[in-house]
């Protein structure tokens, strides 16, 4: 049985919800009488964690799931419909607006969009709700924002403080005392309220219940008691009071907290939280080190720095793919923001923001076609709200422009078989190409990039000015790199053309010089080329010998990714040659790797050629159901064509035979069953896979053979199985090779792997 259609990416709530039983009641109503709610209030009031629990508790109602978008970390309103196209996972790769594929894909669904900080871009916000709800019955908004918005039939709720304690014994409605209990326990276990609970319910009272000002203070019981918190808040405020008169109330008592959790940090503390505020969003170790070292700060000192603040619950810290990550609430980055603007270093920050980024895609670009592909999709994924900022940077400050050129350009494999999305760098590119016209070898790169995008898209016409212009650069400026990518994505070009003789020589031409400069990357891809080329001119041996060699060197460098994608160009060679089962073997090899890492467009071509594949067999039924389910992820992409346009005859025809072998209402049933069914169940449909639940689904391994063996042997070794079995099981998920599994182990085992090596070669 099919697992179920995934129901929303609301995060898991890793702290207890407290109290607001009458909002939540009251949003839940509302949301029945109105498209569009917005939860209002002060910054800290608690607008998103209200805003994470109602939408949890509607989703049920919603047939196609509740979706979060975090605007925070957006730096322009041309990003929101990105990025929330990315969070619903549908993929920006259609060549029209983003907001207009938007619109189409939700058009027909029935689901919650849930808008978070909002106030960040509160026009773009608003012209984008407004859009999507006239064009899509089915879709309720939920958003949170320090005003409203102002689109029409919006509904307001502004959000309380939490219900405060009264004199005396508390009560169960005291919601900011339980609270700060239940947050001063977390961080000093034996912290409990006693019979006399008023020196932290006057602490309660001051913070006027704001729930953000009330968790900073409770995390400060671990060094003061509650008396010694109270007295230094209250000098805190009376210089409030004396400072800023004008102040919203609220606000200034959030600005108390903040100020006075900042004047508890040392110097060094303080100028970190500053530099910090750098990143829009989560940040590693490793970036933390490169961006914000130096002066008074050293680079070995910024980690016990980031524990001194989180320590404070200035940083909040979760894991990703076995890597620690930190990040701030927004309104202590805004708060450390202001510092850095006032101190004069932001453009030194972004500017070393910006060196970070590109550093980091350069060395993607350099170590992509290897065996840290997965570790990359992966790494680049997390860091991409720095990407996007980054390149915001390097486009709107002037002379920087060629900066965002190499980055996107560098990239390219990220946009176009990754997580990423090629209609987004397609965009990227083409502002950055307009802001940077100089004749460098950089433009150079990137002309042959963006012709690359547009010919992903099918847009030839565009496709074929860029290649010129890449090859009349190259020329000019002695850059082989550069002519002989012109070179082959003109051949790409004539075979969209239908020029296929014209491809062949082009592309042959590329692969020799490919193999003249070494370059294994291009030269995995012409041949990847090659065999699609040779195999519309009927050529099938030497398509055959083209896929072979392309995935032989796949194999060879462990290039995991590129190896999907290789399996599948295989398998339809020998589709071509009538070899149904090898071909479908080929292509089902590499379907669940393309899948994991949402190369979509992958797993559309994959499902096509399976679908002609049981047609062949006489298997109609399964047919018609696969060609559904391809029809389901092109639409995840923002395109209703097959990527695989030079065989779209192939589809035609074979579509037609099983139409006609059905019947027409038996087709539109199998075709509709999937056409509904989710990206992972198609795959799993395609692969023949029957699971009750996902955990009862084998992962495959994401080893190499040649590492599957090593680490098979490092089990069989250790005297504790189990500990080994669970380190090969977290490496392959969070790095994908072995290599890093032998630094956890003993020096025995390493010995073992070693002779191992000796013996057998790598």
């Amino acid at each position: 049985m099919a697992t179920k259609r995934p129901d929303g990416n609301l995060p898991l709530e890793l702290t207890s919800f407290v109290g607001r039983r009458h909002e939540l009641a009251q949003a839940r109503r509302l949301m029945t009488q109105a498209r569009m709610l917005t939860l209002t209030g002060a910054g800290g009031v608690g607008k998103t964690r209200l805003a994470l629990r109602v939408a949890a508790d509607v989703r049920r109602a919603f047939r196609d799931g509740v979706w979060l978008v975090d605007i925070a970390p957006l730096s322009d309103g041309e990003s929101l419909a990105p990025a929330v196209l990315d969070a619903l996972g549908f993929r920006d790769e259609s060549p029209q607006r983003p907001d207009s594929g938007l619109v189409e894909l939700l058009e027909s669904r029935q689901l919650l969009l849930l808008l978070d900080n909002c106030e960040h871009m509160p026009m773009a916000a608003a012209v984008l709700a407004g859009k999507l709800l006239g064009a899509a019955p089915g879709l309720r908004i939920l958003a949170t924002s320090r005003e409203a918005l102002g689109v029409e039939g919006e509904c307001v709720f502004t959000v309380p403080p939490l219900a405060l304690p009264g004199h005396g014994r508390s009560t169960a409605s005291d919601e900011a005392l339980t609270l700060f209990a239940e947050r001063a326990a977390a961080v000093q276990p034996d912290f409990a309220l006693g019979d006399d609970n008023e020196p932290a319910a006057e602490l309660c009272r001051r913070l006027d219940g704001v729930p953000l000002a009330i968790e900073l203070a409770a995390a400060r019981v671990r060094v003061l008691s509650v008396a010694q918190i109270l007295d230094r808040l209250d000098d805190r405020f009376r210089l409030l009071v004396n400072r800023r008169h004008t102040t919203v109330p609220r606000h200034r008592t959030l600005r108390a907290a903040i100020d006075w959790s900042y004047d508890l940090c040392d110097p060094a503390e303080r100028a970190l939280w500053a530099r910090l505020s750098v990143f829009p969003g989560e940040f590693g170790l490793e970036a933390a080190e490169q961006v914000c070292s130096g002066g008074e700060i050293a680079t070995e000192e910024v980690f016990d720095l980031l524990v001194g603040l989180l320590d404070k619950s200035i940083l909040t810290r979760s894991e990703r793919a076995g890597r620690a990550r930190y990040r701030f609430l927004d309104n202590i980055r805004a708060y450390g923001h202001a510092i850095l603007v006032d101190s004069g270093e932001e453009p030194e920050l972004r500017r070393r923001h910006r060196d970070y980024s590109l550093g980091l895609a350069r060395r993607a670009r350099d170590e992509w076609f290897g065996p840290d592909q997965a570790r990359w999709v992966t790494r680049l994924q997390h860091e991409k709200d720095d990407l996007r900022t980054a390149l915001e940077f390097s486009l709107g400050e002037p002379g920087e422009a060629h900066a965002a050129l190499e980055m996107v350009t560098s990239l390219w494999n990220y946009w176009l078989f990754a997580a990423g999305s090629f209609g987004e760098g397609r965009r990227l590119l083409t502002r950055a190409l307009e802001a940077a016209p100089e004749a460098t070898p950089v433009r150079a790169d990137a002309l042959w990039v963006a012709a690359w995008f547009a010919l992903r898209q099918g847009d030839v016409d565009a496709a074929l000015p860029l290649l010129s212009e890449c090859h009349d650069l190259a020329l000019r400026l002695d850059h082989p790199g550069a002519l002989t990518c012109a070179t082959h994505f003109s051949g790409l070009a004539a075979h969209l053309k239908g020029e296929h003789r014209e491809a062949l020589a082009l592309l042959l031409e590329a692969r020799e010089r490919y193999l003249a400069d070494g370059d294994q990357a291009g030269g995995w891809m012409t041949l990847f080329h090659l065999a699609i080329v040779h195999s519309a001119l009927g050529d099938r041996d030497q398509a055959a010998s083209s896929a072979g060699e392309c995935l032989a060197m796949c194999e060879g460098l462990s290039a995991y990714l590129s190896r999907s994608n290789a399996l599948w160009v295989a398998g339809l060679s020998h589709w071509f040659q009538g070899a149904h089962d090898r071909a479908a073997a080929l292509v089902k090899k590499g379907l669940d790797v393309m899948r994991r890492h949402d190369d979509r467009w992958g797993v559309a071509e994959s499902l096509e050629v399976l679908a002609w594949i049981e047609a062949a067999h006489g298997r109609e039924e399964r047919a018609a159901t696969l060609f559904g389910a391809a029809g389901m992820v092109w639409r995840s992409i923002g395109t209703v064509t097959p990527g695989l346009r030079p065989f779209t005859d192939f589809h035609n025809i074979c579509q037609t035979r099983v139409r006609g072998a059905l019947g027409a209402s038996a087709y539109m049933s199998a075709f509709q069953r999937g056409a509904g069914l989710s990206l992972d169940q198609a795959v799993d449909y395609a692969l023949d896979v029957d699971r009750g639940s996902s955990a009862e689904r084998p992962r495959p391994s994401v080893l190499t053979p040649r590492e599957q063996e090593v680490a098979e042997l490092v089990a069989q070794g250790l005297s504790n199985k189990e500990i080994a079995a669970r380190l090969v099981i977290a490496q392959r998920t969070a790095e994908g090779h072995v290599e890093h599994i032998l630094t956890k182990l003993s020096l025995s085992s390493r010995v073992q792997i070693a002779t191992w090596f000796t013996t057998h070669g790598r």
